[in-house]
């Protein structure tokens, strides 16, 4: 194929190059004047190369991130001028001709390749030119192999890549939905899809039984470090005739795989570990545990039952013991107190266990022989420890012990940068009170209730779902279920939380009318794809791993996304916005 503006692309240009005319074309990456010779490093996305240039005329309107085309012989650099850290590092090209493609016609924003410190809103208002930092490139391009890889395993296992609808039904999964007005349709919505939860249901019942794609999801939820405002990737799955274990098989080994073939980090062996989301709540204070940090949450409740103390007294007590740490000046305890006190707890108690098992704590004085010989017992506390205490109402206790394990596990460096420590989070409750004291999903109206009907004998509270996490590190990286799909089932659950079959065929119509039919059952897994990237890449943000990311306020620099919209386009799908300035 002939091209206009190069034979040849940077990164190829080595030695067998040597005596041969060649045109290449790219950004310019930098410019040495040498006084009468010009030095320009061409980039472009297969590398670099030196480009020589001895007429200043040819440097007109060139300059840093300029894009052009140049002909040139290839010839051997000098000794003293030989780059080994580039692959083209022992040629240059001498440039007999030179085009600007693209001049550079204002003043950069910032320092391409140097955006680290330029504030965030700033790099996604020129995304275009924060995406020329190699980094920025780098994990692009490496997102785009990952997910070529994803492909490639799932084909292996013989999944079908089908695509589902982007614009649907609004469907209760758990976050808001991104509404659509229709036009042709007065005063009804159209929704983009939490997921493509229902149509990969429907897949199942229609005889379609292994099931992925790279699917779109779109979630009116708030930014955080590892979330993304507005939209996210996941590799949606589903499998008729599969029960959880099938599902722990085709996780491990799609990751152990992933994991395997894009890091050299180490990595937990299959079977990953199974906790049961009680057991993780009680030992970790959270569902994704990172299982790096060495650090256990104690329940100490019953060291406290007859307590005089008045902060212990009445309340759920949880502690963490941490040894060889009672030498830490007192500045540490109180900046780590400061912490917990920004994060929602009342205080934190904190006890140095030192010579003779003294303790050496502002609390000592409060409690009884018996308490400390308690906490020494529980805690299998020894010379050294440092003891850690929070008391309060039981959940918000176990959540805030669970973020001191995570802050300790930070500020002690616990946890292992070099590892993946894989688990499965297992046995979630189906349903949970709200804030009004209500019964409500704890997650999400999809899954199987484990024990299916005679489930509902029991304790509401007590009904575990048959449901799943993968966790890594701390971070959630999938979520599966085994679906529900019966309709009486269904049917049931909802008259738990108060609402009658026909709530179910006016929220699931298609589920509940399909299941009439025949349908198998089947369950399902959805990894999320950016997610698996910042772990991967070791980014501290996943916006470092979306081409074009919304920031933390869901606001589009570049784009200007949301905006406002006419008159005539709010007229021509019915809608009135009565907001006042």
């Amino acid at each position: 194929m002939t091209n206009t503006y190069r034979t040849n692309v940077c990164g190829e240009i080595t030695k067998d190059f040597i005596g041969k005319t060649v045109k290449v074309a790219g950004w310019v990456h930098s410019i040495r004047d040498h006084g009468g010779i010009t030095f320009i490093d061409l980039r472009e996305q297969s590398g670099i190369v030196q480009i020589v240039v001895n007429d200043d005329k040819m440097m007109e309107k060139v300059s840093r991130e300029a894009v052009i085309s140049v002909e040139g012989v290839v010839r051997a650099r000098g000794d003293d001028n030989i780059n080994l850290k580039l692959k083209t590092g022992e040629v240059e090209i001498v440039a007999s001709s030179l085009v600007v493609l693209g001049a550079v016609y204002a003043p950069l924003p910032f320092e391409v390749g140097d955006s680290k410190n330029v504030r965030e809103d700033v790099r996604l208002k020129y995304r275009y030119l924060d995406m020329r930092d190699p980094q920025l490139y780098n994990n692009i391009i490496f997102r785009s192999q990952v997910i070529d890889y994803m492909r490639s395993e799932m084909k292996k296992m013989g999944f079908l890549e089908i695509n589902t609808p982007i614009i649907t039904a609004s469907s209760p999964e758990g976050a808001r939905d991104f509404i659509i007005p229709a036009r042709q349709h007065p005063g009804k919505f159209y929704a983009l899809p939490q997921s493509p939860q229902v149509f990969k249901q429907l897949l199942m019942v229609g005889g379609f039984e292994k099931y992925f794609q790279i699917a779109p999801c779109f979630r009116d939820e708030d930014a955080r470090a590892d979330r993304a405002a507005g939209e996210f990737y996941q590799l949606d799955m589903e499998m008729a005739f599969s029960t959880q274990e099938d599902w722990f098989e085709v996780g491990e080994k799609l990751y152990t795989s992933i994991f395997k073939h894009f890091s050299t980090k180490e990595m937990s062996e299959a079977p990953f570990r199974r906790i049961p989301y009680n057991e993780s709540l009680e030992l970790y204070g959270t569902d994704k545990p990172d299982l790096r940090n060495p650090l256990i949450i104690h329940d100490v409740t019953s060291v406290f039952a007859n307590t005089n103390f008045n902060a212990f007294k009445g309340s759920t007590v949880k502690a963490i013991c941490v040894p060889n740490l009672a030498g830490q000046p007192r500045s540490f305890y109180d900046t780590l107190t400061t912490f917990m006190i920004n994060n929602g707890s009342k205080g934190l108690a904190w006890i140095k266990v030192e010579e003779n098992m003294e303790f050496n704590s502002p609390i000592a004085k409060f409690l009884s022989e018996d308490e400390k010989q308690g906490l020494i017992k529980e805690l299998d506390a020894t010379v050294g420890s440092s003891i850690f205490l929070l008391a309060g109402k039981k959940a918000a206790t176990i959540k805030l012990a669970g973020i001191l394990r995570k802050e300790l596990g930070e500020r002690l460096n616990l946890c292992d940068p070099n590892r993946y420590e894989f688990c499965w989070i297992t046995d979630f409750p189906l349903y949970e009170l709200d804030d009004e004291g209500k019964l409500d999903f704890a997650h999400n109206p999809f899954s199987q209730p484990k024990g299916g009907m005679k489930a509902f004998e029991q304790d509401p509270l007590t009904i575990q779902a048959d449901q799943w996490d993968m966790v890594c590190n701390g971070y959630e990286l999938a979520s599966g279920a085994v679906r529900n799909h019966d309709c009486a089932v269904m049917e049931k659950m909802f008259e738990v939380v108060g609402y009658g079959a026909d709530v179910v065929r006016a929220k699931f119509g298609a589920l509940y009318d399909a299941f009439k039919y025949g349908a198998p059952p089947h369950a399902g897994m959805a990894p999320g794809i950016d997610r698996t990237l910042m772990l991967l890449l070791d980014q501290n943000t996943i916006r470092d791993v979306i081409p074009f990311p919304l920031n933390k306020s869901a606001f589009d620099p570049l784009t200007n996304a949301p905006s406002t919209v006419t008159k005539k386009q709010l007229d021509e799908v019915h809608i009135k916005v009565d907001i006042k300035e």
